[in-house]
């Protein structure tokens, strides 16, 4: 059960490790092929490619729990700790309200591509499961962001008590 609950919370580091190092294979048979055989494989450019993109949509998320992204932390430590903790609930709130927005266009992008059927050029593969990565990511941020917004007001209601 550990060991489930450990992968559930690591879930997208997980898939971006094993999408990282498919990528890195790929490219590597792509730059034998290239140079050594000289002969060229159509699809792995393009496979890499979308694999960076879901790459970054899970990454950031995963980026999230870890608190990883930018932040302004001069200002925010300048301000007294109510504020901070003020400022980072509203900070988490923004950041649920633009994902949940790119996650409304991100559907409708995905849902106009599987209407179309448009098809990746080299590998033949429906365009919509690389524009997914959007909306899949999207909803992965919202989840860390739900997670993170819980742990500051648990946060702010133990000092609260205290």
């Amino acid at each position: 059960m550990d060991l489930l609950k450990k992968i559930l919370r690591n879930f997208e580091g997980y898939v971006c490790v094993v999408m990282l190092l498919v990528m890195s294979v790929v490219v590597f048979i792509q730059v034998v092929f290239r140079f050594v055989l000289k002969a060229s494989l159509p699809w792995s450019e393009e496979l890499s490619r979308y694999l960076l993109v879901w790459v970054s949509f899970l990454g950031g998320a995963y980026g999230i729990k870890t608190g990883a992204h930018l932040g302004i932390e001069a200002v925010k430590l300048m301000l007294p700790k109510k504020a901070q903790q003020i400022v980072q609930v509203v900070a988490i709130l923004l950041g649920i309200v633009i994902c949940a927005i790119i996650l409304k266009l991100g559907v409708d992008l995905v849902s106009t591509q599987l209407r179309r059927i448009q098809y990746s050029p080299a590998m033949r593969i429906p365009m919509a499961y690389a524009y997914a990565a959007v909306p899949v990511g999207m909803v992965f941020f919202i989840i860390r962001y739900i997670v993170q917004l819980v742990e500051v007001l648990g946060s702010f209601r133990k000092k609260v008590t205290e």
